[in-house]
């Protein structure tokens, strides 16, 4: 997951001049972990949720509230200094409810831009799922308040972006390993399921949301399926949920004992992002990668234009060889040098497509946000900007299982001293930062 800050308040500003007084701005919210504000607790079978401690605990009420954070997300800030309420998470609302006239979040943990991207978390609502649901909102507002009424509402209403790029490929010099790679490329494209204990390998407080994420997969029933289990000494329990795994899929898949253990507790970037077995890597180049993405990207925001979409503000990528997940796969914990350069080549990349969309469709005010730079100046020199830890987490994770703050975990002293709240995420504080970052293109 990209690393993202409060760095979209002069954007704010600009696009407040163009639609009038704060008061009456709609924003709709687009994104994954880092925006989604709940939309994955509504998820029965999501396993990228963080509606438990620790998350949540310097937000309003001290409870979670399915934010990836201790605090609010950066959707939350921009809705603070715009004097609005934030926009609640789509799945919150019915269709026919009047709240979807005021604005809403369709962030998903798990997304990407494209549609297979976080296969493995079982639920989530990719880019294009979000770009359908909000299709459902403008028919229902069309219904409340009249065609002519509904396309100014959206031609006049903010969009903020910020979807992430995964999984890149890894570099042709990397070869992975005959036995992963096959078995994970036959993961993602699932057709049989072998499996080990699920479990093993894992923490209890880990162990125990795995398994009652599986679990809920028992609720549905009535299709044919096939599991064969590779382990020692099977147990009943562990048939049965697999079982329904499969059930939930409606076909088959494969797996083993390493790769739950890489499920559990997963985020949907990094986790993604530079698995050197994952079956995007042994079809793409990194350069024919990227082109997949941008091609993808520019179908997205060409059809959110279509649907009503004037004012986009898309976020780009920080440094994401920067955060804590990717910095424990270099020998002396440093920056991963390539991902940041691959994060560059997409950045420049989606800046020449919004440049692009800007002359090709009529009255599309598209605006990329470039946080890259300030990030890694925050990152690099944190006490410039009032931290004193930007290298690890606040909350003690375990990278090896996934890297979110599980209740077990132990938390820093001061939560406002560090700008990662866990392997992946800001902290509220990081998030809260006001640095002037942008680029008008």
């Amino acid at each position: 997951m990209e690393i993202t800050m409060g760095f979209m308040i002069v954007i704010i500003v600009l696009m407040m001049m163009k639609m009038g007084s704060a008061s009456g701005i709609i924003t709709f919210v687009f994104g994954d972990s880092l925006t989604d504000v709940g939309n994955n607790n509504y998820l029965q079978y999501s396993l990228a949720r963080s509606n438990y401690p620790w998350y949540g605990i310097d937000y309003s009420g001290g409870q979670p509230t399915g934010r990836f954070t201790n605090g609010r997300t950066i959707g939350d800030i921009i809705s603070e200094k715009l004097g609005i309420p934030s926009p609640p998470p789509y799945l919150s609302l019915s269709q026919n409810d009047d709240a979807l006239l005021k604005g809403v979040n369709y962030a998903s943990g798990g997304a990407g831009i494209l549609n297979d991207t976080g296969l493995y978390f079982i639920q989530r609502l990719s880019f294009d799922d979000q770009i359908n649901n909000f299709y459902k909102t403008k028919q229902t507002i069309k219904a409340k308040i009249g065609d002519e009424a509904a396309n100014k509402l959206c031609n006049d209403a903010m969009f903020f972006i910020g979807i992430a790029p995964l999984p890149l490929p890894p570099p042709p010099s990397e070869k992975p390993l005959p036995r992963k790679g096959k078995l994970f490329a036959a993961f993602t494209r699932p057709r049989l399921l072998f499996l080990d204990e699920p479990t093993s390998g894992l923490d209890s407080a880990a162990s125990y949301y795995v398994m009652r994420a599986i679990a809920r997969l028992g609720h549905k029933d009535g299709i044919q399926r096939t599991i064969i289990a590779s382990i020692h000494q099977p147990s009943s329990d562990v048939f049965q949920l697999f079982h329904n795994l499969c059930l939930h899929r409606k076909k088959l898949a494969f797996s083993r004992q390493w790769l739950l253990r890489r499920w559990a507790g997963s985020n949907d970037y990094v986790n993604n992002f530079l698995q050197p077995f994952l079956a995007d890597g042994q079809q793409y180049t990194h350069d024919e990668f990227v082109d997949l993405l941008i091609s993808t990207l520019d179908q997205q925001l060409t059809r959110l234009y279509e649907v009503g979409a004037r004012k986009m503000v898309f976020h780009g990528v920080g440094p994401l060889g920067c955060i804590p997940s990717q910095r424990v796969k270099s020998k002396k914990g440093q920056c991963l040098k390539r991902v940041n350069e691959w994060i560059m080549d997409f950045n420049s990349r989606v800046q020449k497509l919004i440049h692009t969309l800007n002359h090709r469709l009529p009255n599309a005010k598209l605006i990329f946000a470039d946080t890259y730079p300030l990030v890694l100046d925050l990152i690099n020199n944190p006490s410039t900007y009032g931290f004193k830890v930007s290298n690890t987490s606040c909350c003690n994770v375990d990278t090896s299982i996934g890297g979110l703050c599980l209740p077990n975990s132990k938390l820093c002293s001061n939560r406002k001293e560090y700008v990662f709240w866990d392997a992946f995420h800001p902290s509220d504080a990081a998030n809260a930062q006001e640095y002037v970052c942008w680029l008008v293109v």
